[in-house]
């Protein structure tokens, strides 16, 4: 049997009233979505915390669609970033609707709707992201105005065991370091709780570390910080001679 569990965050009257509506709304549309950001991390670790959104997931191709059927009921909608976002609005409340990252590293696919993890929110039983993919959404938001690294260790420690650490790895096989940064990071936190991360993978992270340290150093200049954080990164690929992750060279240097 499913366990519902139950995920709350600190807002006012008005935003919770809206959180419930709109997730209303969503499970009678019959268009599947995930709920992720605070209410999730609630859910699974029970820390309450002050939110100023809720964040759906879709997939790409039902983002349209979610932003539609809002509309049609009368909701203003705005998509922030073709790529990856957009909104659902009431006055300054307001719900994220994500289909991919902000860099469009980790899309929403099927595979993040295989696991039912429930829980219920603002009076409504919904379907949460599960823990592997919350994981490997958060492991990457890594900014100087916003950090979920806390999130990430404190959803290991709560959730290691509904973690399925070979996906995780496959999810982020082509950016292995940033696991074996949150990894380490989780084993320095809570030294008696290293038991938690498997052996074998911090044994295989640590590996492909000593491996590549064989390997001579690229031979192009570039900054993956801006996988982290556009912003943060700009100045390395704008004036210090770094080319962009996504292959744009640097325009001085």
């Amino acid at each position: 049997m499913t366990e519902t569990r139950q995920g709350s965050a600190t807002v006012t009257p008005e935003a919770e009233a809206f959180y419930a509506q709109s997730l209303r709304l969503m499970v009678e549309s019959g268009i599947p979505f995930l709920l992720g950001g605070t209410y999730a991390v609630s859910a699974y670790t029970g820390i309450t915390r002050p939110t100023k959104d809720i964040d759906v997931f879709c997939r790409g191709g039902d983002f349209p669609r979610i932003l539609a059927y809002f509309q049609d009921r009368g909701f203003a909608t705005e998509i922030e970033d073709e790529r990856w976002i957009g909104k659902v609005k009431h006055g300054d409340l307001f719900i994220d609707v994500i289909f991919n990252s902000a860099v469009a590293i980790n899309p929403v696919t099927d595979r993040w709707f295989e696991e039912e993890h429930r829980a219920l929110i603002c009076g409504t039983d919904v379907q949460l992201v599960a823990p592997t993919e919350m994981i490997f959404s958060k492991s990457f938001v890594q900014m100087r105005h916003k950090y979920d690294g806390p999130d990430v260790a404190h959803l290991i420690l709560k959730q290691h065991d509904r973690i399925d650490w070979k996906r995780l790895l496959a999810h982020m096989e082509q950016h292995w370091e940033v696991l074996l940064i949150h990894a380490l990071n989780f084993r320095f936190i809570y030294p008696t709780e290293r038991d938690l991360i498997p052996d074998w993978l911090v044994d295989e992270l640590l590996d492909r570390m000593k491996d590549r340290a064989k390997l001579p150093v690229a031979q192009t200049r570039i900054c993956r910080g801006r996988l982290f954080s556009r912003e943060d990164y700009r100045i390395d690929v704008t004036d210090w001679g770094f080319a962009d992750v996504v292959g744009e060279e640097a325009r001085n240097g």
